[in-house]
């Protein structure tokens, strides 16, 4: 009886916390179905999902089919691949193991993975001929993380189970590691930028090596279950694929053409072949995928009233660029514009989820696609900065009925 009571009584603080800090209301309106109606109408552009929020007010469009075929409409609650926005992800374990002291940031690689502790660079790659260099600089956490460590963008021949290779199947983190270990580097750790699955894979096996746990065991403990993101895997179900917004190739003028799937993801999706990777490949939802970027917008806290960051963790090494000045803004796994406090990360299939911290704005839009062109995108981009430029009334977000001037 006590535990119920607790049970109970903790329910209601939670309870209590959403209502006072992540209350939401839908706003009635409509910007982004009403850019993208044509193109919906066309078929040339299938299925999406869009969400705006700003600061307790929401606009949310699930517009199209999920599959055109089937006339199966597009959900909230639909499967869908977000291919590199899988990196944030990886971001925010690395992040929460240096706010806990276990990790830092400029700790070296080899500290964790040993076979890091020479490198070699490639300086000119001529007529057959290799000439390498012994690097000088050392390779640090961070440079993994915000793509200045000198990696390409996939290792020659990961995936050694299906032709062409990619994040679809590929090898332990450990094992892309290693062998990204014993193979030159582009150049200097820390002196460009290029980006790289590679990087955010060893930074994944160092989480790894320093708490003694698969990375997608310690990000489904430490973090998709705290945010009741139940829907989020790199093994989605059967079940959960009946419901995946199928992939669609453009087409200009033209409805976009079904594909079975793409070189970097191929069927089965959730076979032994597939192995976890922290540059790419985890399997969300709209309602999941909502869950994470605005945890991050409100600094660290869900939703659901769960803390899995400190408010200064999310602001100082996440929304905040570490890399050299002149090279672009980019944290840990994260693209940032930190002036204005904006990041997020956008996929190769055309997701992509930005959120601005100090404004509680957040923009998401998630698509299947590939190829082009998408003449939809600007139209997209111009409807979601309407309604967050929109004069708002979010007074009272308990009370509020959808009102917008």
């Amino acid at each position: 009886m006590k535990k119920l009571i607790l049970a109970i009584a903790v329910s209601a603080v939670a309870a209590g916390f959403c209502r006072a800090s992540c209350a939401c209301r839908e706003s009635g309106t409509s910007y982004v179905k009403d850019a993208t109606r044509p193109y919906i109408e066309s078929g040339e552009l299938p299925g999406a999902i869009s969400v705006v929020y700003n600061d307790g007010v929401q606009e949310t469009a699930a517009i199209g089919y999920a599959d055109v075929a089937a006339k199966r409409e597009i959900k909230m609650d639909d499967a869908f691949m977000q291919c590199s926005q899988t990196k944030g992800f990886c971001g925010v374990t690395v992040a929460k193991l240096v706010e806990d002291g276990v990790i830092s940031l400029d700790d070296p690689v080899s500290k964790y993975l040993p076979e890091f502790a020479e490198l070699w660079v490639l300086k000119s790659d001529a007529d057959g001929v290799r000439t390498l260099e012994k690097a000088k600089n050392v390779l640090t956490v961070r440079m993994c993380l915000n793509h200045t460590g000198g990696f390409p963008f996939e290792l020659p021949g990961k995936n050694f189970t299906i032709p062409g290779g990619g994040w679809s199947g590929g090898m332990p983190l450990r094992i892309v590691a290693a062998s990204a270990a014993a193979q030159p580097i582009l150049f200097e750790p820390g002196t460009a930028e290029q980006y790289s699955n590679t990087g955010i894979d060893i930074g994944a096996a160092v989480v790894e090596a320093a708490t003694g746990m698969k990375w997608e065991d310690y990000l489904k403990k430490n973090v998709l279950d705290p945010l009741w993101m139940y829907d989020t895997t790199f093994w989605p179900t059967d079940a959960q694929l009946a419901h995946q917004i199928e992939m669609y190739d453009c087409r200009e003028n033209a409805p976009a053409e079904w594909k079975s799937c793409e070189g970097w993801q191929q069927r089965p999706y959730n076979d032994g072949h597939v192995f976890a990777s922290a540059g790419a490949g985890l399997w969300t939802t709209a309602n999941d995928q909502l869950k994470f970027y605005k945890m991050l917008m409100n600094l660290g806290v869900g939703d659901n009233g769960v803390r899995i960051l400190k408010e200064e963790t999310v602001k100082s090494i996440l929304a905040t660029s570490t890399r050299p000045a002149g090279m672009g803004g980019y944290s840990l796994g994260l693209w940032t514009d930190e002036a204005n406090g904006w990041f997020g990360h956008g996929g190769a299939w055309g997701t992509n989820c930005s959120i601005n911290w100090k404004t509680r704005q957040l923009k998401m839009w998630i698509v299947q696609l590939t190829g082009g062109p998408r003449p939809w995108d600007a139209k997209v981009n111009e409807a979601q900065d309407a309604f967050l430029n929109a004069k708002t009334d979010n007074s009272d977000s308990d009370a509020y009925t959808g009102r917008m001037n």
